[in-house]
């Protein structure tokens, strides 16, 4: 099912810091080698989506809930009392963020982050861009040469500061 052998596994250093529904995930997913893109493709969300349920930073519908039982052979009653709450979003791990990947991720918004807010509000006027009227994608290009590149798209509602 995977397109490739190697799949996201459980961060010990950050298990104690999540729900006890990643726990659960993690290890259905890792038993069945299922990579995110597997489980995306059955529950019909983006891989980032179906990530993030597993991290407990999205919430899940009944209907995600029946598919990851389904496809993680873990019974649904179980799924339900882990992910039917509402989710703890932003307690993941550490900040500033230790692990290179995503301390990458960071770095980039601290390099970019105003001149991302310059260019949007020349575009946009005053306001923000919405991280909950949100969605994102992944995607690997490869050029000419052979190198890799990770590409990812952020697409979020512009929410313009009102006048009081």
């Amino acid at each position: 099912m995977t397109y490739d052998s190697k799949i996201a596994v459980l961060d010990p250093a950050i298990a104690d810091s999540l729900s006890l529904s990643s726990r659960t995930l993690f290890e259905a997913k890792s038993a069945k080698s299922l990579s995110f893109q597997d489980i995306a493709l059955h529950l019909g969300r983006s891989e980032v989506a179906v990530a993030a349920l597993f991290y407990g930073q999205a919430q899940a519908s009944s209907e995600d809930i029946q598919k990851l039982s389904s496809i993680l052979d873990i019974p649904e009653s179980k799924l339900a009392k882990q992910l039917l709450g509402f989710p703890h979003r932003g307690s993941a791990g550490p900040m500033p963020p230790v692990e290179p990947l995503i301390y990458r991720l960071y770095e980039i918004i601290q390099n970019y982050g105003y001149a991302y807010k310059a260019v949007m509000n020349e575009k946009f006027g005053d306001g923000i861009m919405s991280a909950i009227a949100f969605s994102t994608k992944v995607e690997k290009q490869e050029d000419e040469e052979g190198g890799t590149w990770a590409i990812i798209t952020m697409r979020g509602k512009w929410l313009p500061f009102t006048r009081f």
